[in-house]
């Protein structure tokens, strides 16, 4: 971005430290705003006002901070994590056996990592904090911003403050704002009376409650897998089709556990909490020998239950003087595991745009007349209306995948027509690598694809599933596609059913 500009990131969380990092890594003078107390405070609470959420990073949040300019960084952050290989599926067999399915995310072996948001968050913000070009504000609430004069508002929420006093509001210039301050943003309601803003949120018809599984207890001489009472390699499902329970582990052994269902068995089970053992005996098998009931009874009683929002909006920018990035530009539900990791490639992603239109800048004859159009600010806000021209489409994209997913976790994950298809793409991307087929999983999960052309990939090897069986059914080698379907002990009519529905989109 050239010369050393005031950049001001409002958010503290992930993706607004991140911003923070590679705007400071520039040379910039940076200074973060966050409406809570210090988050690496334990006694902060989130925002979304439970203690502990694991969070899934995978490819696109690590390469975000293999580019942040800190080489310690990733190799710090991802000590601590866990690799997910793969999903566990939980289930009762009509015998009333339980039973615990494997699912692998890749056929290659590749693993998403169970990561601690807190762990992560105190490390970028850490680093920030002995970077000298760098100021962290803690409880500074933004109350207004004018973009065209570069000014903003914040109220300075001060503890000590009796009821009759009113909190002290500053005056801040700066040249750029970048907005990384959640779903709610505040960034981006001013930002909406300064441009012609697209904007779209749904809250979906579930909600969300927060369990902990705990670790077993061992002395510091035992095997570090024997404090987990199930497989932490994995994320763990119990699928309901309606509703879902999953466990995240963590580790210290426990597991971050979270119960999606619709507002109206919410409501149910919230008349009279006594029978959600009943209710989770029923729907959720084992999961009652894992955690004892008056633990159920306890969480579900005094943790919160939350609503899923998917929020869309578009420009991300006004002029040179703003943007925002992650929840703050597109807040998604949470069963792609991409929410931190999309808002991470976003910072990325800006940044390498914002590089690009500096170095233009840098080459100017600087002997020539100064005009507008060599400043920094004219150069920003050529990138930044880039940044708006490219992102939108990708991170709709990701909000799209992520709503179809949870249909994927909570009842897919058990069908035929499920199964067949993720043995036939990893089948092909294994035997016939060069054919460069991958499951749609694969493709968000372990690249840096963009997340439109990873469904528009998706979608042609589906239609090519359906041209090649057809082929494979009119030659003299048909008897071969009667072979393979052995394994899923269905007729083949049913499987052509099951690659019409493939290549129709549907899981």
């Amino acid at each position: 971005m050239g010369k050393p500009q005031k950049i001001v990131v409002v958010g503290a969380g992930p993706v607004g430290s991140l911003a923070a990092l590679y705007a400071a890594q520039r040379g910039h003078d940076v200074e973060v705003y966050e409406l809570r107390p210090d988050l690496r405070d334990p006694s902060t609470i989130p925002l979304n006002f439970t203690k502990s959420i694991n969070l899934a990073i995978s490819e696109r949040g690590i390469n975000a901070m293999r580019h942040a300019g800190q080489p310690g960084l990733l190799e710090h952050v991802m000590a601590t994590t866990i690799p997910m290989r793969g999903r566990m599926i939980h289930g009762r067999r009509p015998n009333g056996a339980l039973f615990e399915q494997s699912q692998d995310y890749d056929a290659k072996g590749r693993a998403i990592h169970a990561i601690d948001r807190a762990g992560l968050n105190k490390r970028v913000l850490d680093i920030l904090d002995d970077m000298p070009n760098v100021k962290l504000f803690f409880n500074h609430k933004l109350t207004g911003a004018d973009y065209r004069s570069c000014r903003a508002w914040f109220e300075v929420q001060d503890s000590h403050l009796d009821d009759n006093s009113r909190d002290k509001e500053i005056d801040i210039p700066f040249d750029l704002m970048i907005g990384a301050d959640g779903a709610h943003s505040a960034v981006r309601y001013h930002l909406m009376k300064f441009t012609r803003m697209n904007y779209q949120q749904e809250y979906i018809d579930t909600l969300w409650c927060e369990f902990q599984l705990k670790p077993v207890p061992t002395k510091e001489s035992a095997d570090p897998l024997s404090k987990f009472k199930i497989s932490p390699n994995h994320l763990h499902i119990w699928p309901g089709k309606d509703f879902m329970f999953i466990a995240i582990p963590s580790d210290d052994g426990s597991f971050t556990c979270t119960l999606f269902m619709p507002s109206k068995d919410f409501s149910d089970l919230e008349s009279n909490p006594s029978n959600l053992p009943v209710f989770f005996d029923q729907h959720f098998p084992g999961v009652t020998s894992l955690i004892p009931a008056e633990e159920l009874i306890q969480s579900f009683k005094s943790n919160p239950h939350l609503p899923l929002i998917s929020l869309k909006c578009k420009p991300y920018h006004y002029g040179s003087s703003c943007v925002v990035v992650g929840d703050a530009a597109h807040a998604m539900v949470p069963f792609y595991g991409q929410g931190m990791n999309a808002g991470m490639e976003d910072v990325r992603i800006l940044f390498s745009i914002l590089d690009k239109h500096a170095q233009m800048d840098e080459t100017n004859d600087p002997a020539s007349d100064a005009t507008t159009s060599t400043t920094p600010a004219f150069q920003r806000s050529l990138a930044l209306a880039e940044y708006s021209a490219i992102r939108p489409a990708d991170a709709h994209a990701i909000n799209d995948l992520a709503l179809q997913n949870y249909v994927e976790m909570r009842a897919s994950v058990l069908s035929t027509r499920y199964r067949l298809r993720k043995f036939l793409e990893e089948f092909m991307s294994v035997q016939f690598p060069t054919l460069g087929w991958q499951t749609k999983y694969a493709r968000v999960s372990f690249s840096n694809e963009g997340y439109l052309d990873v469904i528009r990939k998706s979608d042609a090897q589906g239609r090519t599933l359906v041209r090649s069986f057809f082929a494979l059914v009119a030659s003299p080698f048909a008897v071969t596609a009667a072979i393979l379907g052995y394994k899923y002990r269905r007729s083949l009519g049913n499987v052509l059913h099951a690659l019409r529905t493939v290549a129709e989109g549907h899981p």
